[in-house]
């Protein structure tokens, strides 16, 4: 997540301090994680996205806007096209 730190921990890594996709040991950790990362940098937040089963599944929270729902709809899309 942090060009610098990625540098020097994996130099000549594409990948090192371009993360996007945060992983939890667990629920509670991973909602901690989600509401910190999209507080404090901003970031949009979508969610749980599910894997490994036939068909994808999606989840809304109460309190999710239109904008949570378009962005999940379009992965929703994306999986639907694209079956594991």
């Amino acid at each position: 997540m942090v060009k610098e730190i990625g540098a020097r921990k994996a130099p000549g890594n594409e990948v090192a301090g371009n993360a996007n996709v945060l992983i939890f040991p667990n629920l509670e950790a991973g909602n901690i994680g989600y509401k910190l990362t999209e507080r404090l940098a901003r970031a949009s937040a979508y969610g749980p996205i599910t894997a490994g089963i036939a068909k994808p599944v999606k989840d809304f929270s109460r309190g999710c806007t239109a904008d949570d729902i378009v962005g999940v709809v379009a992965i929703n899309a994306v999986q639907a096209q694209n079956p594991i």
